[in-house]
């Protein structure tokens, strides 16, 4: 994979593991977090899929990869409420 390629693979999975964030209401953590929670969010929801019988929905090729966009925000969404229902409310 070309550094260029990584690049993009690097925002798609930013992007979608910020979109997960949001969806989910929990802002903890910058941007390394949202790439982390695209990436877990990618796998987790690819595995899902595929457990469900389901197709990749709105898939960008990478560098001769697939990236499943919805597959990952979806994933990362489920990842991180369960995160946050295992961490339970923080005082402040």
């Amino acid at each position: 994979m070309t550094p260029g390629g990584l690049l993009v693979l690097l925002l798609v999975a930013g992007v979608c593991g910020s979109l997960a964030q949001a969806l989910v209401g929990y802002s903890r953590g910058g941007c390394l977090v949202s790439i982390a929670l695209g990436f877990v969010g990618a796998v987790v929801g690819t595995w899902l899929s595929h457990q469900m019988g389901l197709a990749e929905i709105l898939a960008i090729q990478v560098g001769g990869h697939s990236f499943p966009i919805v597959w990952s925000i979806i994933g990362a969404a489920l990842f991180v409420a369960v995160l946050n229902l295992l961490n339970g409310r923080r005082r402040e």
